[in-house]
């Protein structure tokens, strides 16, 4: 598995798209629309054959 990482794309407070690499902490991302600061982190995946 790679190590490469993809850039969030979407504020998920406001869906604007002015986001930056947060200066704070390792993985947070500033929104410059909102001026809120977050992380996203993976947690896993499910279980092939849960239904939902």
């Amino acid at each position: 598995m790679s190590d490469a990482r993809s850039a969030v794309l979407y504020c998920p407070y406001c869906g604007e798209e002015d986001l930056r690499p947060g200066e704070a902490s390792h993985g947070a991302w500033e929104c410059h629309s909102c001026a809120r600061v977050f992380s996203v982190k993976f947690i896993g995946l499910l279980s092939k054959g849960v239904n939902r």
